[in-house]
């Protein structure tokens, strides 16, 4: 387990995620197959190819997606009871096939639940492009997790 019980999540701490991925257009392809978003923009060249960004974009929502499995490790990997939103999300750069993300995490808020027995924290996650030397922000959002104090822990 290498995640963060309630007691270690600091406000305002910064949690860099060392691991990045370099999109596909396989993945691309495989999340839109999957979740039945046959939007032409992410998946027809030609379409694409016509409209402002000239080529075909990656779904925002795999882009999403693929952030949150980047932060689990330094984040909530085994100590999170529930994710209870994902909220203020936004694509302010487009993701374009090949290129590589990586994520920050930002605490914002924690506070105990009702009963005491576990803690809510919000992270803000912020996305960038890294293949791009300037390392636009490509997505953000911020997300809301129920997790174990470590007191409540069992083995």
């Amino acid at each position: 387990m290498t995640g963060l019980y309630y007691e270690e999540f600091d406000v305002g701490e910064t949690i860099a995620h060392e691991r990045r991925r370099t999109i596909s257009e396989s993945d691309n392809q495989r999340f839109c197959d999957m979740t039945m978003n046959q939007q032409p923009l992410h998946l027809d060249a030609a379409f694409a190819s016509e409209t402002a960004f000239g080529e075909r974009l990656v779904n925002g929502l795999y882009t999403m997606s693929l952030a949150v499995g980047i932060t689990i490790p330094e984040t909530t990997d085994g100590t999170i009871v529930a994710n209870l939103s994902y909220d203020d999300v936004e694509h302010p750069e487009p993701v374009f096939h090949g290129d590589t993300i990586r994520a920050q995490s930002t605490v914002t808020e924690k506070r105990e639940t009702s009963d005491g027995e576990r803690g809510i924290v919000t992270m803000h996650v912020e996305v960038f492009k890294v293949n791009d030397p300037e390392e636009p922000l490509v997505c953000e959002f911020d997300r809301t997790i129920l997790s174990i104090k470590r007191a409540n822990d069992e083995p």
